[in-house]
């Protein structure tokens, strides 16, 4: 039998868990909660733990927990340090906690956007080399980078926030790029232009209606991808020239654009990068979508 993981994703909306076959990645008893009632409580820790035990008791083969979460984590990888969507859990050292009420049971903790990047070595479609950099567009910008295998936590345990780069208008990139600031942009650019476009001029431009826009060759909605592929671009320049690593993920939300903002992103790679980076670079779109976080969560116990 397969051996079966505790997948955990934490998330500023709902905690997602779920029994994760380590072979191929098949999510079982999967259970979403409303994070905001638990924070209601003033017990989030206590109210994980309770919904632990249920999975436990209903699976007892299972003997690792992996646990992403959407913030700073300390180095040894046991107490949450900043973690924004839910402050009040700040300083607690959750694995302590855990491994207390839960004596049998090893667990694992790792910022989410880390433990997604992991979750496409192990769980992804495509074979992926030892080392690559992963960036999530969505709400936010995050990212990963995964050497020999392993993350790459930097001096203090908390390395690759590309979205908080120093970026144009004296922003940082995901205040650019960000899911809210992509459609602030876009309203913007639409009230300024002249031309034929399909995208509502009432300032309701939603992703999905851009997406659908660029997909029929709207000018003006490439143009907007232009512009977002362009400042990550550039930043990936940054990254791929701080890491020596050419092989690129990009996931989140935002990613079904991919297409659309490659042109900008490899015109700014092709300007900046020399033959040594562009003979080996190799950037795709990742492929675990909507369960990245709790296959990446569980990937933690590999």
């Amino acid at each position: 039998m397969a051996t079966e993981y505790l997948g955990i994703d934490v998330g500023g909306t709902n905690v997602k868990m779920g029994i994760v076959n380590a072979e191929t990645g098949n999510i079982t008893n999967f259970y979403s909660h409303d994070t905001g009632s638990w924070r209601a409580t003033g017990h989030f820790v206590d109210n994980l733990g309770d919904a632990i035990a249920v999975q436990l008791k209903e699976n007892p083969e299972v003997k690792k927990i992996g646990i992403g979460v959407p913030g700073l984590i300390s180095r040894d990888r046991s107490t949450l340090m900043e973690i924004t969507a839910i402050p009040e859990t700040d300083g607690t050292p959750i694995i302590p906690l855990l491994k207390k009420r839960f004596p049998e049971h090893d667990f694992f903790l790792e910022n989410d956007a880390n433990a997604a990047a992991l979750g496409e070595y192990y769980f992804g479609e495509e074979k992926l080399p030892e080392d690559y950099i992963f960036v999530t567009l969505g709400t936010g910008v995050g990212g990963a980078a995964i050497i020999d295998k392993l993350v790459f936590k930097g001096g203090g345990g908390n390395a690759m926030e590309p979205g908080h780069m120093p970026s144009i208008n004296g922003k940082v990139l995901e205040r650019n790029i960000g899911k809210n600031e992509l459609l602030d942009l876009a309203n913007k650019m639409r009230a300024e232009f002249k031309g034929e476009t399909r995208l509502p001029s009432d300032g309701s431009i939603s992703t999905t209606g851009l997406v659908a826009a660029a997909s029929d060759g709207d000018v003006l909605a490439l143009q907007i991808f232009d512009v977002v592929g362009t400042l990550l671009g550039d930043g990936l320049v940054s990254m791929i020239r701080i890491l020596d690593i050419t092989t690129i993920l990009i996931g989140g939300g935002l990613s079904a654009s991919f297409e659309y903002i490659m042109p900008a992103v490899n015109r700014q790679l092709k300007y900046w990068l020399t033959p040594y980076y562009m003979k080996t670079l190799d950037i795709k779109r990742a492929t675990l979508a909507n369960d990245a976080g709790l296959l990446g969560a569980a990937s933690l116990c590999f």
